[in-house]
């Protein structure tokens, strides 16, 4: 029975044209049967003729199956194989009732009527609802079949389209984790490689310093360059670990500024903050302190961090502007930096102040880990 079973399944799951061959092939068993036993009383020959004409016809029970079940109720009638007539009911049912299933039905009740004519001259009326009866088993078998059929290729259909929009979240997501990754080494390098080139503008204007100042001096390079080393192993991690390495120092940051000869202060001192505002803030203050070199070489900074876990964070750099300095607020690194701000639900503002020299301004949610885990589970969901 197992055996049996597998192999009817595997028929079932086959494509169109071998259940066809199948098909041809049981009414053509059939029609032997016929002719040995007889099932009609006609010659033999009629038989025959009339079964390998049905079976034959079987072969388009998809695409013509009103013209299959017709064929096989005139061949039921002469040779006594219902097959053809079966299989072209069946086939033919669909998933929705219309002309064509009235059609059928018409065309099987005829078949079995005409058989019984044939084969015993008249019928009464229990033959004639058992021909009804034996229609409509056969159309609501095929109605059953070709609805489950429907309904498995939707659920496969929708299947497909989910796996394929899995895939394009699972893409758009990369894409996301790549851009991210971007700014994060641009903001890392952009910074160290502002002070390297400070350290190294001060050694080349004091050539003739003292060694203990080239010594120092060149120290502070290799310093900041080990550092810059060291935060893009650590965004590399990140994105290998997938979670932050570290919380950054914002007074270390400060301290390295101001160790190359800026005018840097540091107001404001919230404690510990959690990772992604702490890396948040981080960035921001490099990149306005990065700014402020390009823009306002040697005017003093202003570095002050305020809020609470109820207003959330507020995190500014402010710095004069010497006479002929061009302040800009429109850079690449500004535009990665607010969106970094947007996607954990923040804000930056980068504009003139009142005194006349230029504020950056960033605002954050006090734990803006909760709001990025948010959207991100938002855009993949």
């Amino acid at each position: 029975m197992v055996p049996y079973r597998s192999a009817l399944r595997r028929l079932v799951t086959s494509g169109p044209h071998t259940i066809s061959a199948a098909s041809v092939a049981f009414c053509l068993f059939l029609t032997v049967l016929a002719v040995k036993t007889p099932w009609a009383p006609l010659p033999r020959g009629v038989i025959a003729a009339a079964g390998l004409l049905a079976s034959s016809a079987v072969w388009f029970r998809k695409r013509r199956p009103a013209a299959v079940a017709a064929v096989g109720a005139v061949a039921y009638a002469l040779s006594g194989n219902p097959g053809p007539l079966l299989i072209g009911l069946f086939s033919g049912a669909g998933t929705r009732l219309g002309a064509r299933f009235v059609a059928l039905a018409a065309i099987g009740v005829t078949g079995f009527l005409a058989q019984q004519w044939i084969g015993n001259g008249g019928f009464g009326a229990d033959v004639f609802l058992s021909a009804v009866a034996a229609t409509g088993a056969v159309l609501l078998a095929g109605l059953y079949a070709a609805t489950r059929r429907e309904l498995t290729r939707s659920l496969r259909e929708r299947a497909e389209r989910a796996e394929t929009e899995r895939h394009l979240r699972d893409e758009q997501a990369k894409a996301a984790e790549r851009g991210r990754i971007a700014r994060e080494m641009h903001d890392v390098l952009a910074h160290k490689v502002t002070l390297i080139s400070l350290h190294a503008g001060g050694l080349e204007v004091n050539a003739g310093a003292e060694p203990a100042r080239i010594q120092r001096e060149a120290a502070l390079i290799r310093l900041t360059a080990q550092e810059a080393l060291e935060e893009l192993r650590k965004i590399v991690g990140v994105l290998r670990a997938g979670h932050d390495a570290g919380v950054p120092d914002l007074l270390r940051l400060v301290e390295s500024w101001a160790s190359a000869g800026n005018t840097v202060t540091l107001h404001g001192d919230l404690g510990p903050l959690p990772v992604a505002t702490a890396r948040a803030a981080y960035r921001l203050v490099q990149e306005g302190l990065t700014n402020a070199h390009k823009h306002a070489l040697g005017a003093p900074v202003t570095v002050s961090v305020t809020g609470s876990p109820e207003d959330g964070v507020t995190i500014a750099v402010v710095n004069e502007l010497r006479p002929g300095a061009h302040p800009s607020g429109g850079g690449a690194g500004l535009v990665g930096l607010a969106e970094r701000f947007r996607l954990i639900g923040g804000t930056v503002r980068s504009a003139p102040d009142d005194a006349g020299g230029w504020r950056l301004e960033g605002r954050l949610p006090w734990d803006a880990s909760a709001r990025g885990t948010h959207d991100q589970n938002a855009a993949g969901g």
